[in-house]
């Protein structure tokens, strides 16, 4: 029998003071604030949540609630009467102490910046304000893994957001359980959105509060990470996730890790890991909880517009002069979550294209890729809150989105160009031959090792001249001869031809053994018979063109043309194939003044009669330097030409001296001087690329620092991106829990069901008057039967003597104007024909719908009554005569 979870410790004694034991933020208080928020019905979970809350216990608590801004508030003096804490309503500046309780005043929005609380006038409207959002956001920000929001009872969704920013900075949230709860529609929010770690009744929830804080980080003890029983433990916990998910988190960083592992232990109340381990091994929905946290999905869309509007403006434009009109682009975007990001992209390809192209159909295929198949189930969907309107501008709204009731959804054109799948970035095989790849603030969650075999997996799946698309807080890391950056600080990078062999690329584990039998098989492949043209060429080549070398911009070798051993040679130690560790004496210094000069004019430079130390021997050279500018692979390289050249003509004359014996002693002082100069200028550059090597140790200690530093900063980069939308739609959670796909079809047959028990005979037919769809009513009317949808409505057998039904469904096409009439049938029953047109969710004419009541019974009323009023007046008329006659009567008396 499996063990059931810790319960939940009631505190029945006045706590112990908490203090924060984390110093990993320095805005963190050295007390807990709880950040509280409620609505309707919270002022009754308020006073039963701070009557249970101890006088000494520690904390502060900070509350927000929904006032009326028109009157004066006086939470303050109710909920004074239920606790021993002090009640403070704020003012602004209000630093934050221990043991008090503040109240947020009416018509302010409330921040917190380190303890200190700020008021601010609200820039929403009235009724649209989310100020419960607002304070958590700044609370998490401020606090980070400290922080602690509950929600209690009230109305919409406000404070689910905000909810999501404590959780992105590792934080706990508490909900009230919505049974008991007033009004539920905020606790079920945050429920929904699965951003609940405790769900509780109110006055369990002080104790649950506390028993969480009184736990031991992990992070806070730098000693415990070293530990063999801590990393036994964390490597255990890894194994239980990969076992139940089939995904490894070996390559998350650790302290990513410890922090989303300590949160977990601080809600079951567990203190050391080997029993947090215990406890995934006995319940196996805390491994699921678990993957859930470890999965952190921020996003939204366009984030860093600037970045964006390059990406459009610039880069996008660029590859469309460079290709031809009929090539499709491709682009990936691994870690896309709920699909954001690449929407955004698709939306991006889709205005360059029409602006460059507008004439031209351009196919655009977007691969979207996340390891989490419930976010990549709700990108399918392509339904978004009302609230994307603060990322997404109003024009792009109208022509990419569908407004509908609880927000927005993508427009089919946009839909078809993005596949949504499931990929582990790690472990699966990465798609190739891309035009884009737009990986942003992923890698920033990945160690520094594998970040760095990513980096030339990217430069490999991207065609020449492709674009990779990074966030505002990663970088390419040492991989600069992979990417050049399009513009100072852009993120965006332009892959470069690197030459890079492929064994230096770390292909994932899954597909690593195809590529080794492939490498294998390719000696064996049988060549193509060279033709008479190639043979000559090759002939001309080896033997008359001159000897030359195609490097990078750093004199990186990447391809050798003829025989260059009289100029370059290996240099001893490691193999370096850099051109000026090869370059032989007399041809070193003066290559490299040279090489820089070609640089720096991005043209040509050339030196004559240079005289290089051959084997036993010297040679004269001449040696041209070229940059290559021309488009194409070799843009930006540069090549290195050596022409043999004769000796001057000056230093010999017939085998004889030449007469300047007079001047030979000077001849042989300034030899000695520049035999000096020499030497000394090759211990100056001795010693200066001893220092080279020096500053490139030293820069490389400077990338791990940096390193380091991004994994210290990785928490806030998040937060940033979530608290970039302020304004959230009350239903947000609703939209965001969209059905899925078997919901769809349960709604389907929810209408197949009602329009089954309907009595009213309907019709659907297409534009073409194509049967669609009938309900059982209308085959007592037209012989339909299952295999009639498709078929012409004419062609089908009535009852009806209606022989222009057809005719008045094309006009009510045509006009788009409904048609009504009475219609009998051959067995005497009679109907009311409504003949509409049908309209789409995008507001398209799509054929027409037909509906038949049954009249029978008062089509036979008013015959009846008719019948009987003809009687009444052949009565009439008949009384009538008899009148008229008995007046003749009466006058011819008379």
């Amino acid at each position: 029998m499996k063990k059931k979870a810790p319960p939940a410790r009631r505190q029945k004694k006045p706590a112990k003071v908490i203090r924060a034991k984390s110093t990993a933020s320095p805005a963190a208080t050295a007390f807990p604030i709880v950040g509280i928020g409620a609505s309707a019905g919270g002022l009754e979970a308020l006073e039963q949540f701070l009557g249970h809350v101890p006088k000494l216990s520690g904390m502060a608590f900070v509350i927000v609630q929904h006032l009326d801004p028109t009157h004066k508030g006086i939470m303050s003096e109710l909920l004074q009467r239920t606790t021993g804490m002090k009640v403070i309503q704020v003012k602004d500046r209000t630093p934050v102490g221990p043991d008090c309780v503040y109240v947020i005043p009416p018509n302010k929005d409330m921040s917190i910046l380190h303890g200190v609380l700020h008021l601010l006038a609200p820039a929403a409207p009235r009724g649209l304000r989310l100020p419960i959002d607002f304070f958590f956001r700044s609370l998490a920000e401020d606090q980070q893994e400290h922080s602690v929001g509950v929600i209690f009872s009230g109305m919409g969704s406000d404070g689910t957001l905000g909810l999501r920013a404590i959780k992105e900075k590792a934080g706990v949230a508490l909900v009230q359980d919505p049974t008991t709860a007033k009004f539920d529609s905020m606790p079920r929010s945050a429920i929904a959105a699965g951003l609940a770690d405790i769900v509780a009744p109110v006055d369990e929830l002080p104790g649950r509060i506390m028993a969480y804080l009184q736990r031991t980080p992990l992070v806070a003890r730098p000693e415990a990470a070293g530990e063999d029983k801590t990393q036994s433990a964390l490597e255990k916990t890894v194994t239980l996730l990969r076992a139940h998910t089939g995904n490894d988190f070996t390559f998350y960083k650790r302290n990513t890790l410890y922090r989303r592992i300590e949160r977990r232990m601080g809600i079951h109340q567990i203190a050391k890991m080997a029993g947090y381990v215990r406890y995934l091994q006995e319940t196996s929905q805390e491994l699921d909880l678990l993957f859930k946290e470890l999965l952190i999905g921020v996003t939204n869309f366009f984030r860093d517009p600037a970045a964006w509007d390059q990406l459009r403006d610039q880069a996008i434009p660029a590859m469309l002069a460079r290709r031809s009109s009929g090539q499709a682009l491709r682009a990936w975007v691994p870690g896309c979550s709920t699909g954001e990001e690449a929407y955004s992209l698709a939306i991006v390809l889709k205005e360059a294209v029409e602006a460059i192209r507008p004439k031209v159909k351009c196919a655009v295929q977007i691969f979207a890729t996340d390891l989490d198949k419930d976010a990549i189930e709700k990108a399918r969907q392509g339904v978004f809150p009302a609230n994307i309107s603060t990322d997404v501008s109003e024009v792009r709204l109208k022509r990419f989105f569908i407004k509908e009731e609880h927000g927005y959804r993508v427009r089919k054109e946009i839909r078809e160009m993005v596949i949504f799948a499931p990929q582990n970035l790690i472990m699966d095989p990465p798609f190739t031959k891309l035009d884009i790849l737009s990986c942003r603030n992923l890698l920033i969650y990945l160690t520094p090792e594998v970040q760095k075999k990513l980096i030339p997996l990217f430069h490999y799946s991207l065609l020449p001249g492709g674009i990779l698309f990074q966030g505002s807080a990663e970088t390419i890391g040492d991989c600069t001869a992979l990417f050049a950056p399009l513009s100072g600080k852009s993120r965006l990078f332009r892959r470069t031809e690197s030459m890079a062999r492929s064994e230096q690329i770390a292909f994932p584990t899954a597909f690593s053994s195809d590529a080794a039998s492939s490498v294998e098989t390719h000696p064996t492949m049988t060549k193509a018979p060279a033709s008479l043209q190639s043979l000559a060429d090759q002939m001309v080549l080896q033997s008359y063109a001159p000897p030359a070398v195609l490097t990078n911009e750093e004199g990186d070798i990447f391809y050798v043309s003829g025989r260059t051993g009289k100029y370059l040679e290996p240099a001893a130690g490691k193999a370096n194939w850099n051109l000026f560790a090869m370059a032989r004496d007399g041809l070193r210094y003066e290559l490299a003044g040279a090489f820089k000069e070609a640089l720096r004019k991005k043209g040509s430079a050339t030196l004559f009669g240079l005289i290089v130390g051959t084997n036993g021997g010297t040679q004269h050279v001449d040696v041209a330097v070229r940059r290559l500018d021309e488009p194409g692979p070799l843009h930006g390289l540069l090549m290195i030409v050596f022409t043999d050249v004769a000796a001057p003509v000056t230093q010999l004359a017939a085998g004889r001296p030449l007469k300047l014996h007079a001047r030979s002693p000077r001849l042989r002082e300034l030899e000695q001087e520049l035999l000096r100069v020499r030497g000394e200028s090759r211990a100056t550059h001795e010693e200066m690329q001893t220092s080279q090597e020096e500053l490139r140790s030293a820069n490389e200690e400077l990338q791990s620092t940096n390193e380091e530093l991004q994994s210290t900063n990785e928490e806030l980069t998040t937060s940033k991106e979530e608290m970039q939308s302020m304004n959230e739609e009350l239903q947000t959670v609703n939209a965001e829990l969209q059905a899925k796909v078997d919901q769809l079809s349960q709604a389907s047959n929810d209408m197949k069901n009602l329009l089954d028990s309907t009595d009213i005979a309907t019709l659907f037919l297409d534009k073409d008057l194509n049967v669609r769809r009938f309900t059982p009513q209308a085959t007592k009317i037209i012989k339909l039967i299952a295999s009639d949808a498709g078929r012409l409505i004419t062609d089908l057998a009535s009852e009806l003597r209606y022989p222009e039904l057809a005719d008045d469904a094309r006009d009510v096409l045509r006009k788009l104007v409904a048609v009504e009439k009475p219609i009998g049938a051959r067995d005497g029953r009679w109907f009311t024909v409504r003949i509409m047109p049908y309209r789409t969710i995008d507001d398209r004419i799509d054929g027409v719908v037909i509906t038949f009541v049954n009249i029978t019974v008062s089509k036979t009323l008013e015959g009846k009554l008719r019948d009987k009023h003809a009687v009444l007046e052949r009565h009439v008329a008949e009384q009538d005569t008899q009148l008229e006659r008995r007046k003749r009567n009466a006058k011819i008396r008379l």
